[in-house]
């Protein structure tokens, strides 16, 4: 095949519990990752040599910074055999949101080239070659709903969080960079993490345990965020958290129709999204 469409979805994080730094310059962590069915469209073509592309939107790097240009040049070392790709891109998923969406995109390539140029790479090495381009590059390869630990790279299955996600997504961007330097002094140097995944198993579904430390942080320099949390939880949503460093801020329903009326009172002043869990490719 010379042609492909794929679907690049989002991700939320259902708590996020920062550990301590690493001799690498990175954290660890603890999280369940939820994939969601909000996606960007990525078009492959085949082409002779190299890595071409285009982004309907701006304030997307588009040069050699790119995940999906990273993710070419990442199977080219691997293969070098194979010939270029042009590849054009569709964005919805907001950058510097929290939702993955460049992540994604890049292991949505790697799963492009690997069945366009019949690589026979299975889930495991693309995985690994993931690893390489960013810490959660990897869960895209697979998504639904895992257990991310390390660095975000080292996945465990977790069971699906079923239920209707309204995500608000602000016009604010958040520096990961600046989020992960300001919570250094709220860390207390432990590597003992919580399982979130035990508390997904319970029968009666708590999510009291369940936080994201990046919270502490965002929340007193954007106080607009912590507004919209408590309006989630306000009309109904069981959980509300935000998304790894934010800005995005969602709420899980039980109901659809709680959902969409929440999504009706936000969609005056802000992105929103009306999305629902995926589930494990095995």
């Amino acid at each position: 095949m010379d042609r492909l469409i794929l679907r690049s979805f989002a991700k939320v994080n259902i708590g996020l519990k920062i550990l301590k730094r690493r001799p690498d310059g990175y954290h660890n962590i603890h999280t369940i990752f939820q994939e969601v069915d909000f996606h960007d469209n990525i078009y492959l073509s085949l082409q002779d040599d190299g890595c071409s592309l285009a982004v309907d939107k701006s304030g997307i790097p588009k040069g050699e910074t790119n995940t999906c240009v990273i993710a070419y040049k990442m199977i080219k070392n691997h293969f070098p055999e194979i010939g270029g790709i042009s590849i054009r891109m569709e964005k919805l998923i907001p950058h510097g949101s929290g939702l993955g969406g460049g992540s994604s995109n890049a292991a949505t390539v790697l799963k492009g080239l690997n069945k366009m140029y019949n690589l026979g790479m299975d889930n495991k090495a693309l995985e690994t070659i993931a690893t390489e381009i960013g810490a959660d590059v990897p869960f895209f390869i697979r998504g639904g709903t895992q257990v991310g630990d390390g660095i975000g790279n080292e996945l465990g299955p977790a069971k699906l969080v079923n239920g209707t996600y309204l995500l608000i997504i602000p016009d604010i961007l958040i520096n990961t960079k600046w989020a992960y330097g300001k919570i250094k002094n709220h860390l207390n140097c432990s590597d003992q993490r919580p399982n979130f995944a035990s508390f997904l198993e319970e029968d009666n579904l708590s999510f009291k345990f369940i936080q994201n430390d990046f919270e502490e942080i965002v929340i007193p320099a954007y106080p607009e965020i912590g507004k919209v949390k408590d309006r989630l939880s306000d009309m109904g949503a069981t959980f509300t958290s935000l998304s790894g460093s934010g800005s995005a801020v969602f709420g899980i329903f039980d109901e659809e129709a709680d959902a969409k009326s929440a999504k009706s009172c936000f969609q005056s002043q802000y992105q929103t999204v009306l999305a629902l869990p995926t589930n494990l490719e095995i």
